[in-house]
């Protein structure tokens, strides 16, 4: 099962018509994030202490409907890819069973400011399903 973050919408994250503004979607990424980073046994305050940096060098969305005022999204997150120094998650944005938004953040390991392969053990627990 994957990692899964949910809220209801908020006024403030709409436009005049009540439709979600699309840079949220890429806020309740990041919220899923942290959960999703827990989910695989790597909490983000462990990952600092350890001087990894998962930074995001890109983020796609591709949307097929309206999350809008009083929904409550949830967000699904799973790996989509992992290479030698990036992976990639997957974020399902869904109102009930519908799927509004899909976010994919590519996110580059960094240590000592500059991007370097992932350690083994955190290879072993993004590619663990």
């Amino acid at each position: 099962m994957p990692a899964q973050w949910s809220a209801p919408v908020r006024y403030v994250e709409c436009d005049q018509q009540g439709v979600v503004f699309n840079a949220h979607y890429l806020v309740w990424a990041d919220e899923t994030s942290n959960v999703w980073w827990a989910s695989v046994g790597l909490p983000w305050d462990e990952l600092v202490d350890r001087g990894i940096d998962p930074v995001v060098k890109a983020s796609t969305l591709e949307w097929s409907s309206s999350a809008r005022f009083g929904d409550t999204v949830t967000v699904d997150a799973e790996i989509n890819a992992v290479g030698r120094t990036s992976a990639t998650v997957r974020y399902t944005v869904r109102v009930g069973e519908r799927t509004c938004c899909v976010v994919r953040n590519t996110y580059v390991c960094v240590a000592d400011g500059r991007s370097t392969p992932w350690p083994d053990d955190v290879r072993a627990r993004i590619t663990a399903d």
